[in-house]
């Protein structure tokens, strides 16, 4: 799992390895981020690789990947280090081992023998009476001694936590006071599993306390589980952080943000040309904690707007239909600065050659300043940069080509409109301008005996462009 969290005012962010970040834990990781940056903070990247079974090699990598081209890289993690390490959780199981055995030393925890196979007994009956499925605590009542021998015989075992009633409140940053009486509800919680490793519940709250962690950002599907924890925190004599719980990311029509979707992971979205600050905006856009919402939000701006009492506890919608259009905003931006606009001329020239490399007659097509004329002339028309190597656009690299009865269609005096248009130029020359465009090419128009403008506009689209459909830059 990936979680995220901070620390110093705020922590860091947890996450995890089995699986490769999406649109979700974007968003968790933003708001810690943004929430670090804000006050001061120090956002921190765990890695949660406990359950074993559901790694997949490269997403411990990709996680840190895509956090850093999006704009919002941790200041600790397991690439970057820092003074709280490891933070893959895996490489922290003697910590996690040794607070087991203080709860189970203190009465906090006990060890489970009860089989898979009993489990699952347990789970059938309780579903076949049409009660939530929930562990009997039937270990929780053995004797100490029993329990000794079981471990003496190599008996396989879980350790659990000990639930009590009279759970405190506790004050979530987002959803204000909240208290769940989990002993009425659940059973007893697993903290290490048969195989050694914790589960979620004990690694983080571990995690948490060594990492010195003061803060923690994550979804609103934790907010029951929030006061199982804290029974956690107060048996192990500790202080928690503080807890802000966010409303769900959701599909428009308010469903699920499923990962089975598989356009939701960040991954896709850089490959599409998807701009990581249009991702930010996008997410944040559809939410709420900020004092005002507006598109073309870049990260800087999302920190001095962030307003953490504005969060509210609605689920956030999200469009993603709208991206093209935030895509745009964002684009134009980096045309219109300088620095940004050399990095995606450099994109563009790549993109052209692996296009149209063996097409290419004219080389000055990929002259740097051709490049950026053809980008501010098409700032604000296009949302992607790859929409200017699609065949709508070929002619800004290629020879367009047309043929002969495509022109016949148009007129039968092309020959004498080409005549027309080269004089114009000549006569012209650096006095052709975009403004007086317009009313020459109507002039030439009038020369002709049997052509009206519309079709000389389409002769010269034809020839220019190999289209009949205006795109043309001119």
């Amino acid at each position: 799992m990936f979680s995220p969290c901070l620390r110093g005012f705020p922590p860091g962010t947890p996450a995890s390895s089995h699986r490769f970040l999406h649109l979700g834990g974007l968003r968790t990781a933003l708001y810690n981020y943004i929430f670090a940056k804000k006050y001061g903070g120090i956002f921190i990247l765990r890695l949660e690789d406990t359950d074993q079974s559901r790694l997949v090699p490269g997403a411990a990598e990709s996680i840190e990947d895509m956090l850093e081209w999006a704009g919002i890289p941790p200041d600790e993690s397991p690439r970057r280090g820092g003074s709280t390490g490891p933070y893959m959780q895996s490489q922290r199981l003697d910590l996690y081992n040794q607070t087991a055995q203080q709860l189970v030393d203190s009465g906090h925890a006990y060890y489970c023998f009860c089989s898979s196979q009993r489990l699952e007994l347990l789970k059938k009956e309780a579903l076949r009476s049409g009660q939530t499925p929930r562990y009997d605590n039937r270990c929780r009542h053995l004797r100490a001694d029993q329990a000794q021998e079981k471990l003496a015989q190599g008996a396989s075992y879980v350790i659990r936590f000990r639930l009590e009633e009279g759970v405190e409140p506790f004050q979530d940053l987002i959803f204000g006071w909240n208290r769940h009486e989990v002993a009425q509800v659940e059973g007893d919680p697993v903290v290490i599993k048969a195989d050694g490793f914790p589960t979620y519940h004990l690694a983080n709250i571990v995690d948490d306390h060594y990492m010195k962690v003061s803060h923690v950002l994550r979804g609103s599907e934790w907010l029951i589980s929030t006061s199982k924890h804290l029974l956690m925190y107060r048996a192990l004599g500790w202080q928690p952080p503080t807890f802000g719980h966010l409303p769900l990311l959701m599909n428009k029509d308010g469903s699920k943000l499923s990962k089975r979707q598989g356009d939701i992971f960040i991954e896709t979205f850089k490959r599409d040309g998807v701009l990581p600050e249009a991702l930010l905006d996008i997410t944040t856009n559809c939410g709420s904690g900020f004092n005002t919402n507006r598109m073309g939000r870049r990260i800087d701006e999302l920190i001095s707007e962030f307003n953490p009492s504005k969060i509210t506890t609605h689920s956030a919608l999200l469009d993603l239909e709208k991206l093209p259009e935030f895509n745009r905003l964002h684009l134009q931006q980096r045309i219109e600065d300088e620095q940004q606009c050399d990095l995606l001329i450099q994109d563009l020239q790549e993109q052209i050659y692996q296009a149209y490399a063996e097409q290419i007659q004219d080389k000055d097509v990929l002259h740097e300043d051709y490049i950026r004329r053809v980008l501010h002339l098409r700032k604000g028309h296009i949302s992607f940069l790859k929409e200017l190597v699609s065949p709508t656009y070929s002619y800004l690299w290629v020879r367009p080509s047309f043929s002969s009865q495509e022109v016949a269609s148009l007129t039968g005096e092309a020959q004498h409109i080409a005549s027309l248009l080269l004089k114009l130029i000549e006569d012209r020359g650096e006095e052709l301008s975009v403004d007086r465009l317009g009313k020459d090419l109507k002039a030439v128009a009038k020369q002709a005996k049997a052509t009206k403008y519309r079709e000389v506009m389409k002769l010269l689209r034809l020839v220019l462009s190999g289209q009949q459909v205006s795109s043309l830059v001119l």
